[in-house]
């Protein structure tokens, strides 16, 4: 085989499999990376929540600071359900949008597989005329 063949053999196996594997792998790393920040800020603001209300317990001294703290935590717990709900939303949507990607590199690199092959075909079948 020529060096032509090989690099064009190579730019072909690249453009078909190399491409859409880092393509895919990039991918993967963004949504990860996404996902991780997400999952980040969402416990550091669990964990600030927590420690404020534990605070907000060690000030209670009679019992209309109890009435308060009681009163305070149905805010607190609304709050916490708003924020639980938009977190799962997020993650939701990220999945989502990562998927739809994922189908697209997934469709255009089947269809460079079917046009290399359809490609490769045509140049077997005319080589195989031309050596009769």
């Amino acid at each position: 085989m020529s060096n032509e063949t090989v690099t064009q053999m190579q730019k072909q196996i690249d453009s078909t499999f190399g491409a859409p594997a880092r393509t895919y792998a990039s991918m993967v790393l963004d949504h990860f990376e996404q996902l991780s920040n997400l999952q980040f800020n969402a416990a550091k603001a669990y964990a600030e929540n927590s420690i404020q209300q534990a605070r907000a317990a060690l000030e209670v001294k009679d019992p209309s600071d109890v009435r308060a703290f009681v009163e305070n935590q149905q805010k607190v717990a609304k709050d916490l359900g708003e924020r639980i709900k938009g977190d799962a939303e997020k993650v939701a949507s990220l999945n989502q949008a990562f998927a739809q990607n994922a189908q697209k590199v997934t469709q255009e690199s089947a269809e460079k597989v079917t046009k290399t092959a359809q490609n490769g075909a045509k140049t077997a079948t005319k080589a195989a005329s031309q050596s009769k």
